[in-house]
């Protein structure tokens, strides 16, 4: 009886035998690299984006513009639930070393989108988006993004290589205040002056044009009209 016991213990003992011998695995390099593997599926391994028309790019937009963006989604001013769930304990510090990760890669961009609207439709986005509309008090896009529409720094993001669907999105969400800025929210009074057709057509003309040669964000310059955020 005995000597059953002892065979049926080490018949049971074997199979595990070589994960024993094993040496233990080595553990995941504590980089910042690897601890934002959980942003890939979504915006892509070096942050350059998906294929998901609603999941941006990170990837070179300005530190202080990503850093008030994750605190958005940590706080309340931006509502995803994964991103609000992902980010709600998470402290300043940390969210900080994720945006200047971010900050600094530089993965290329995609190809433009083929429009998909008529060619007056993509004459009022590129008006709007360069020119502004006076006679609303709208400023162009490009007069606080950049003329490159490349983002400014430290806190205005880029326009470009984003895709029309996202864009469209964030101008309705400004507008009816389910993603929200500090005061004095800029965005939120620009999206309110503007109609549907004129939403479209900025989305349309930006996700239309190519990244130029030099997609660094641009230095800090005067705006044209007052944002809380760029102070934040």
């Amino acid at each position: 009886m005995r000597t059953r016991i002892v065979l049926l213990i080490l018949a049971l003992a074997l199979p595990w035998a070589p994960l024993l011998a094993a040496p233990p695995a080595e553990p995941a390099p504590d980089t910042m690299q690897a601890r934002v593997m959980g942003c890939a599926a979504c915006h892509g391994a070096h942050g350059e984006g998906t294929d998901n028309d609603y999941f941006p790019r990170l990837a070179g937009k300005p530190a202080g513009y990503l850093f008030n963006q994750l605190v958005a989604f940590r706080d309340g001013g931006r509502s995803y639930p994964p991103m609000n769930y992902l980010l709600a304990y998470l402290p300043d510090a940390y969210l900080k070393q994720i945006a200047e990760f971010f900050s600094q890669q530089h993965p290329p961009y995609p190809p433009p989108a083929k429009p998909t609207v008529d060619a007056a439709t993509l004459a009022l986005g590129k008006t709007l988006v360069m020119n502004g509309d006076s006679k609303r008090n709208v400023p162009a896009c490009a007069g606080c993004h950049g003329a490159s529409l490349t983002g400014m720094q430290p806190t205005i993001p880029g326009l470009v290589g984003l895709h029309a669907n996202y864009i469209s999105a964030q101008l309705g969400a400004f507008r009816y205040g389910t993603r929200r800025a500090a005061a004095p929210d800029c965005m939120h009074d620009i999206a309110t002056r503007l109609a549907d057709r004129d939403i479209t057509a900025i989305a349309a003309w930006l996700s239309s044009q190519p990244a130029p040669a030099d997609t660094t964000p641009a230095a800090a310059s005067p705006l044209p009209l007052a944002c809380g955020s760029v102070h934040n």
